[in-house]
């Protein structure tokens, strides 16, 4: 799969997930095996206004290539800017725009899986960052639409051939079913009929090597986006790896290897923030989906979840049966957040016209970072 002039085989793609694809957990995936690994989400408006903060949540590893940064914005006019900064002074080789989180405070803005709904707003935020991007490759991650009523997925994949995108990527549930339901996968084979001129990726209820080719054989998609599947699981991306290139073998770590794992992705971590207190606090959330399938006490699953220092995360760490093997389908499965939402929250007004291609008064996320 090519996007761009950037060779990405096997054709896997690391969703970006805030707090989570960072420098250290990209490293602990890229090491497994090939694809392309996406930052965390970075505001345009925190880019173009050179926040501290958000150039440090775009820090790259050494050798890390392709660099592959995640950008969000509704203003046309800062993305724009922003795709020209990351362009212009070389700070990554491949620019994905989010048109899919689902989270309140996003969608209330506009942003997001609420921002494709607008068509010409969709439409002149792609023209303004293919302007910018230069060489750049430019790409986008989109959800169905808002809901079964306002589906916008084939609509925003013509508009993205149309204004010189170089790929799209489908998580193929609607915004108000969040992380819940069952993945769509047959919306990803209507968008790719629909856009053959260019990749489309598939996204949702990858957890699994063998759903990554079904989901392939099934839509014929060009590649997958792995998001959840992945969550204290990096040997996942050997998985895929392996499988693409035809080989049956799949990692199976005992716990003991869980184990060391976790306490390198703590170090990296501390090592990358600068501070060992914020690395091990960071950690914190990775350790239930390291754990996820294996016989673990909730005494020293809340232990390791509450530890204060590498020191002591080591300590707990060696408590572990080191010689567990593998728990199968209990980790094989379904992982992290799940559940549907009863409503998307939207300006008000938002639904009224499709093409209205005004942007939303105070829709750009303050300066804040990520």
């Amino acid at each position: 799969m090519k996007i761009g002039a950037i060779e990405v085989w096997p054709p896997v793609v690391l969703a970006p997930m805030a707090g989570v694809t960072n420098a250290p957990f990209r490293a602990l995936c890229r090491e497994q095996g090939g694809g392309l690994y996406v930052s965390e989400m970075i505001t345009t408006r925190a880019l173009v206004e050179r926040n501290a903060k958000t150039f440090a949540m775009m820090r790259f590893a050494p050798g890390e290539s392709p660099r592959s940064v995640q950008l969000y914005g509704v203003d046309p006019e800062t993305v724009g800017r922003a795709v020209r900064v990351v362009a212009d002074e070389g700070l990554a080789d491949h620019v994905d725009l989010n048109f899919g989180c689902p989270v309140p405070k996003v969608t209330r803005r506009g942003g997001g899986s609420a921002l494709p709904y607008k068509r010409d707003l969709l439409r002149r935020i792609l023209r303004a960052a293919v302007a910018g991007a230069g060489a750049l490759p430019v790409t986008m991650k989109m959800r169905k639409g808002i809901d079964d009523d306002h589906l916008t997925y084939l609509d925003a994949g013509r508009i993205a051939v149309e204004e010189g995108l170089s790929a799209v990527a489908l998580h193929a549930r609607t915004a108000v079913q969040h992380y819940g339901g069952t993945a769509d996968w047959d919306s990803i084979a209507r968008l790719k009929d629909a856009v053959p001129e260019i990749p489309v990726l598939g996204n949702g209820d990858i957890w699994s090597a063998d759903d990554a080719l079904r989901m392939m054989r099934r839509t014929g998609c060009d590649g997958v986006v792995v998001g959840r599947g992945c969550l204290g699981r990096p040997w996942l991306f050997r998985d895929l790896d392996n499988a693409f290139h035809g080989v049956a073998a799949r990692a199976r770590p005992s716990l003991g290897e869980v184990g060391a794992t976790m306490l390198r992705h703590a170090r990296m971590l501390a090592e990358t923030f600068g501070s060992e207190t914020h690395g091990v606090l960071d950690f914190r959330k990775h350790v239930g989906w390291y754990l996820k399938g294996f016989t673990v006490g909730a005494e020293l699953r809340r232990d390791l979840a509450t530890s204060g220092s590498l020191a002591e995360l080591a300590e707990r760490l060696d408590r572990l049966p080191g010689d567990q093997p593998w728990p199968g389908e209990a980790a094989d499965g379904p992982r992290g957040k799940a559940g549907a939402r009863e409503r998307v929250h939207l300006p008000e007004g938002w639904l009224d016209d499709p093409y209205d291609g005004a942007v939303p008064v105070g829709a750009e996320l303050d300066s804040s970072g990520g």
